[in-house]
């Protein structure tokens, strides 16, 4: 494949005649507080990007969009999908020139993003996961209780995952409400994607998974961002993702639907969706539609769907090939895009 002359190594391409990316391995460069950590062999060697990320002499259009417009970004700083060169580098929308910057070590692509005066809240089931208490507990207690719901632990589950993802080896993945990053470092660490995102709205989730990145060097010097984002504003251009993996995740999402049509927009043709929840199970003779309002009121207001509807509601937003497998009340599903 040829690339232009003028890009630096460490900038990742899209051919203008087939759409498909560059082969240009990565130049990392760490921020201050990181300089001591020597760069691992594999992070560089790794030349099979599928980030959509386009490089021309300072500029460079970016996998990541404006959640405000959806149009690409432009960066500015040093090459590299990985968290110190993110961390030192500016965005900015190139249509509604909204900038975009780093908190700490995770890259900030909310719509309030940069807002001074005005305040949102979310409902209660997406604002516990901000409380640094939870967020600390969520690996120290709080992930191993799904045991007693039937979840078969986080590496059998991670198992399970990657054997949906087979179709999707070698591209982008994006851990959508990945909390303290339990399943986001399980990717990285496989080797098996070109480069993860690690995106939670949860700020105190995102400080948990860099804490545990730090401890690792072959993560931190992996392709791998952490972002902070809305699952029902992603902030990616419309098919430039490979992957997605959605961790014990659909029933705190306050509209299942907004999101599950969100990840159908980003994910390229032949795309596969991965996740898992907690069912919700009810009597064959009951209508659910009749039961939702009280189901809600009794779940404290999770989105706990049967298993029917999760097909349902993936299908109504055009995914085909749905699969699942139920132990007690986890599922595990998956599903295409065409």
């Amino acid at each position: 494949m040829h690339v232009p002359h003028k890009v630096k190594k460490g900038a990742v391409l899209i051919h203008a005649s087939t759409n498909r990316l560059a082969d240009v391995s990565f130049l990392i460069i760490l921020p201050e507080e990181l300089d001591n950590i020597p760069l691992g062999g594999d992070a560089c060697d790794r030349s099979k990007a599928n980030s959509s990320i386009q490089k021309s002499n300072d500029q460079a259009f970016e996998l990541f969009a404006c959640p405000v417009c959806y149009t690409p970004l432009i960066r500015k700083g040093p090459p590299g999908f990985n968290v110190p060169a993110i961390y030192r580098s500016g965005f900015q929308c190139q249509k509604c020139l909204k900038s975009y910057s780093s908190k700490e070590f995770f890259l900030d692509l909310t719509i309030t993003s940069g807002t001074k005066d005005y305040v949102e809240f979310k409902p209660t089931r997406t604002e516990l996961f901000r409380n640094p208490v939870v967020s600390f507990l969520y690996e120290r207690g709080w992930r191993q209780n799904f045991s007693q719901r039937g979840f078969p632990g986080p590496d059998e589950e991670f198992k399970m995952a990657q054997e949906y993802f087979k179709p999707a080896e070698g591209g982008l993945l994006v851990d959508v409400s990945c909390g303290s990053g339990l399943f986001s470092r399980k990717f990285a660490k496989s080797g098996t994607y070109s480069a993860v995102v690690a995106l939670d709205f949860s700020e105190n989730m995102l400080r948990q998974c860099y804490d545990f990145i730090k401890k690792d060097e072959n993560i931190l010097t992996a392709n791998v961002a952490l972002v902070r984002a809305d699952v029902s504003r992603l902030p990616f251009s419309s098919g430039s993702v490979d992957a997605v993996h959605a961790g014990a995740a659909l029933h705190c999402w306050p509209s299942p639907s907004n999101a599950v049509a969100e990840i159908s927009r980003i994910l390229r043709s032949g795309g596969v969706v991965v996740g898992s929840t907690f069912l919700s199970f009810e009597p064959s003779s009951f209508s659910p539609q009749i039961l939702r309002p009280f189901r809600q009121l009794r779940n404290n207001s999770y989105s706990y769907l049967t298993e029917k509807e999760i097909a349902d509601l993936f299908n109504s937003c055009g995914f085909v090939n749905y699969t699942c497998k139920i132990q007690q009340s986890f599922i595990i599903f998956s599903a295409q895009k065409p």
